[in-house]
């Protein structure tokens, strides 16, 4: 490829190409607004000069300890200011972040901490139990750190050389962090359950946290100083990047460690919250708290959910309870939502049943992803336009992952043809904006959680009773779905619901297990495959 003259003797040069980065959001909000209140945790108050200083301990006493640039941190902690400061101090430490779901089984953290490589993990006290589990399991011996949280006043052991506070306090306040060395090098790991095999971790590179970091600004529309309010577990995709959203309006986080509806509306009445993110089962909470618990709303909240769309009976509640809800889409590959339902005013005229299926679409691509749309997986030609043909929904962009952790056969596949294929089955109305209408993986969205129904599927076969299981999902109003189990028992054999869930707890986290099992001849096909379209149908009323 040829040069211009605007090529000729104008390179890059420090002075005009830094690598892109969202740890200069926290260093300017501190310069900019040093006293504004960066984070609200029960009783604490902290400012964002004291954030961006405790990030840079952190920072320092990782360094001092010798991690090495690209060395991983896991951490296994609430929404807590711990997580907060984990999400800049362990990369200003040049080392990648990976956020452990806080309900995993000791297996599958055992796992993550052997192929993530993990040199430090940091434990908050209540999980300290399943982590010292996981480590009998482990190859990996990390440095491991104790975190109590002074809003827990649960049961659980140190396990760890050092306590949270005492490890932040060997740091330099004034530690120089560096930046990256490229804005393509990985800033953290998430681990996300596919339908077969291992977790996959999910690399996200400091770009793609940035520009998504943004995206969340513009898509959420949050002027400066906005109140966020933390029911989106911080594990999950970087809670979706909004922890370092809030640095680039200087924005206040409210944690909250467990999802409870007062607790909720005291937050919200007390402290002017603007912002939420939640799934369906935080809505419903909100909504079906009693009147005793409920406070009055300062101002309308912006909420924005994934996973299942909620439904037209729970978005009228939510509009009635002084909530505005926004659906967005995404999967961890896309640093989380990558799409929302940009809502036109136009359709505020509609009937309410109207505008709960308008709500209920997935919706157009964020600003910093290039593009989106609805492929044949096959020949790779876009479906048509109707809202009736259907195809695989694929993304491309600078907020797609860079790739799966040690797993390039997964990561060659996902990008087949130049698109990250989402496994995700849609249309695409006139009108441009995309809806799910199947997922091809099997995945169940359970209170914002994936379950692979092939995971549960496998722990059943194990009974000694069961012959042949399908498991898919059960529309659920409070949690969106839920695992359903349709069990063919073995001629002579018999058991109960209770024993099937009994079973499936001895080796699976408990919001994997199912809330609904029927005993059933599976309907086949001539070949022997079980009709899942049709189990999805019989779910919906069982």
């Amino acid at each position: 490829m040829g040069t211009t003259p605007y090529d000729k003797d104008l390179g890059r040069d420090p002075a005009n190409f830094q690598p892109l980065t969202p740890l200069a959001f926290l260093e300017r909000a501190a310069s900019v607004f040093p006293n504004h209140p960066a984070i609200i945790h029960g009783a604490l108050r902290r400012s964002y000069s004291e954030f961006y200083a405790r990030a840079r301990r952190l920072a320092s006493a990782l360094t001092q300890r010798g991690l090495r640039y690209g060395d991983t941190v896991s951490v296994i902690l609430a929404n807590t200011p711990a997580m907060l400061e984990c999400h800049y101090g362990v990369p200003m430490a040049g080392a990648v972040l990976n956020t452990l779901n806080t309900r995993l089984d000791a297996a599958v953290i055992a796992f993550s901490l052997d192929h993530a490589e993990a040199k430090v993990v940091i434990v908050d006290r209540e999980y300290s139990k399943v982590l010292k589990e996981a480590l009998t399991q482990t190859k990996a011996r990390p440095l491991i750190i104790d975190y109590d949280d002074p809003e827990y006043a649960g049961a659980g052991a140190r396990i760890g050389e050092i306590e949270y506070e005492d490890f932040v306090a060997q740091g330099a306040a004034d530690f120089t962090w560096s930046m990256p060395r490229d804005e393509w090098d990985a800033i953290s790991l998430n681990y996300t359950s596919g339908t077969t095999g291992d977790p996959k971790g999910v690399v996200y590179h400091h770009r793609g946290a940035y520009l998504l970091g943004v995206g969340n600004v513009v898509t959420c529309g949050m002027a400066k100083h906005p109140v966020y309010l933390w029911t989106l577990p911080m594990f999950h995709c970087n809670g979706w990047c909004f922890p370092w959203s809030m640095s680039v309006v200087a924005g206040t986080h409210v944690c909250l460690r467990y999802v409870r509806a007062s607790a909720m509306y005291e937050a919200m009445a007390t402290h002017g919250v603007t912002h939420l993110c939640g799934a369906p089962i935080v809505m419903s909470t909100l909504v079906n708290a009693p009147a005793g618990e409920k406070k009055p709303l300062p101002h309308v909240v912006e909420f924005f959910t994934a996973a299942a769309p909620p439904p037209e009976a729970v978005l009228a509640a939510m509009q009635a309870a002084g909530f505005n809800v926004t659906h967005l889409y995404g999967l961890t590959e896309t640093y989380g939502p990558a799409v929302v339902n940009d809502w036109r005013r136009e359709w505020n005229a509609l009937p309410a049943a109207e505008q709960a299926v308008k709500k209920a679409r997935q919706g157009v691509r964020y600003l910093p992803l290039e593009a989106l749309d609805v492929l044949d997986p096959e020949t790779m030609v876009p479906v048509a336009r109707d809202g009736v043909a259907m195809g695989e929904i694929m993304f491309r962009g600078n907020v797609v992952m860079k790739g799966y952790l040690k797993n390039r056969a997964a990561t060659q596949a996902a990008f087949a043809g130049g698109w990250f294929h989402s496994g995700d089955l849609g249309v695409v109305h006139p009108d441009g904006y995309i809806q799910i209408k199947d997922r091809s993986k099997d995945i169940i969205i359970s209170g914002g959680e994936n379950i692979s129904s092939i995971e549960v599927e496998d722990a059943l076969y194990k009974h000694p009773a069961v012959q042949a299981v399908a498991v898919v999902a059960k529309p659920d109003e409070k949690w969106g779905e839920t695992p359903c189990a349709f069990i063919e028992l073995k001629p002579g054999t018999s058991a109960t619901r209770q024993d099937m869930i009994e079973w499936c707890r001895q080796s699976l986290a408990g919001y994997k297990c199912p809330r609904v099992v029927v005993f059933v001849d599976l309907p086949k096909t001539s070949t022997g495959k079980i009709q899942k379209y049709r189990l999805r149908e019989m779910a919906k009323s069982v």
